[in-house]
């Protein structure tokens, strides 16, 4: 009896072991993630390592999303039930097999190919090797390399949030980096199983007045600008109103020596958000628990008033009126023909020219903007005197105030034609628009 009390005592021991090895090996709370990458070990397609963020957000490794032979390094949401990349390292270069090895080799990460040939490097020149280099995938879903004794993100070598692909997470920027001259912007990807570089494009322009982002689609070497963010007025973004009022998500927009760049962070950790562009579109997810899929909290262009040329200048998109566009107060269309067919891009004309003297301001609300190549600002004077500085300059035609005490620009003045506006149900900004006395005397405001 004692024999046959032992036999049962080790295999009662054994199927213990078994049950553990598989709860170890299968449910990935009791697995021990790595989030770091040596200068001994290395990432490989045959091998299935990952690289898993602490806390199991996000991970790193290869994928093929197609049944075509095409491999990529990238970086995808772990815990989303919908498999869900944010970035790419070698997306305009995939591997054209499973022979793919990721590592660090002389103070770049390098991915290999087939006969050890580089398909993708940090290409980094400069790297005084003072102490060991790692690879680290930190809890934000941001990728960097850095020496082993230094964990500050000012002394980051390499991160993959200078390098966008098509998402914008949180605590990453959009913008320009004035140091390196670097203009991190996010580009589509080319179809729903193809991470190449497609053909629409989300990036911060300083070719204005004030600086902006538009969504842009190039096809066929034309470039078409479908949607502008307005100027940041210190608080928001005025052609962006759908941003207000989320309790859960902060804005920052940073524009000093250094920077002039966008970015948003989570106050609660156990939402997920992100910012993607897609081919025509810029839209705005959001995972909150207990759910695991995605929803479509906002998209841009949202309807034929996002659309940039839809009115002429001196007239503004309003979906709550037929037709669309609308001549501002004083304002007549430049061809009625076209104006009566629905057709408004030809825009509005004054009744009446500007006399400089006894000039005044209808005030238009909720409104997106206008274009701001013609636009400066000045935060130097009370905001109070905006109307005053414009009236005593013959070229002003417009301002719009964002109140420098509440973190604002201050007076924003254009001096030529007023173009791409739309009006708002809720949300955007007043703009103060110069007109003649005389017209001002036939407006209600």
């Amino acid at each position: 009896m004692k024999g046959v009390h032992n036999i049962y005592h080790h295999s009662y021991t054994f199927s213990f072991l078994l049950v553990f090895l598989a709860l170890i090996l299968f449910h990935p709370a009791l697995s021990t993630y790595v989030n770091t990458m040596s200068s001994s070990e290395s990432l490989t397609i045959s091998s299935n390592r990952t690289l898993v963020s602490p806390g199991g957000v996000f991970e790193l490794g290869f994928f093929k999303p197609s049944g075509r032979s095409r491999w990529y390094l990238g970086i995808w949401y772990k815990k989303v039930s919908q498999k869900t990349y944010a970035w790419v390292a070698n997306r305009d270069n995939p591997l054209s097999n499973s022979s793919g090895t990721f590592k660090i080799s002389g103070n770049n990460l390098v991915l290999l190919g087939q006969s050890n040939n580089t398909v993708w490097s940090t290409n980094l020149t400069r790297c005084n090797a003072r102490s060991p280099v790692i690879a680290e995938l930190l809890p934000n879903g941001n990728f960097v390399m850095r020496y082993s004794s230094n964990r500050d993100s000012s002394g980051f070598l390499w991160q993959s949030f200078d390098f966008p692909t098509d998402t914008l997470l949180p605590d990453m920027k959009l913008g320009y980096d004035l140091k390196t001259g670097r203009n991190r912007f996010l580009t589509s990807w080319n179809s729903s199983d193809d991470p190449s570089s497609g053909n629409t494009t989300y990036k911060l322009d300083l070719r204005r007045g004030l600086p902006e982002f538009i969504l842009i689609n190039t096809f066929l070497n034309q470039r078409v600008e479908m949607q502008r963010s307005g100027p940041w007025n210190g608080m928001e973004f005025s052609g962006i109103p759908e941003v207000q009022g989320l309790n859960y998500m902060v804005y920052n927009y940073t524009e000093n020596s250094e920077e002039i760049s966008y970015s948003f962070q989570m106050t609660n950790q156990s939402i997920y958000s992100r910012l993607t562009v897609s081919e025509f579109t810029l839209d705005r997810f959001t995972r909150i628990p207990p759910s695991w899929g995605w929803s479509l909290f906002w998209s841009l262009p949202t309807d034929v008033c996002d659309s940039l040329y839809f009115c002429g200048s001196y007239s503004y998109c309003d979906l709550n009126t037929s037709p669309n566009c609308n001549c501002i107060n004083g304002f007549v269309p430049k061809n009625p023909q076209q104006w009566d067919l629905r057709d408004g891009t030809q825009g509005c004309v004054r009744t009446t020219q500007m006399s400089c003297s006894g000039d005044g301001f209808l005030r238009l609300n909720n409104m997106n903007l206008p274009d701001t190549k013609t636009a400066t600002v000045d935060r130097t004077i009370d905001v109070k005197k905006c109307e005053e500085k414009c009236l005593s300059d013959c070229n002003c035609t417009s301002f719009a105030i964002a109140d420098v005490r509440n973190g604002g620009l201050g007076c924003v003045f254009w001096t030529g034609e007023l173009v791409e506006m739309r009006k708002y149900a809720v949300g955007g900004q007043d703009l103060y628009v110069r007109l003649n006395a005389a017209d001002l005397g036939t407006c209600t405001g």
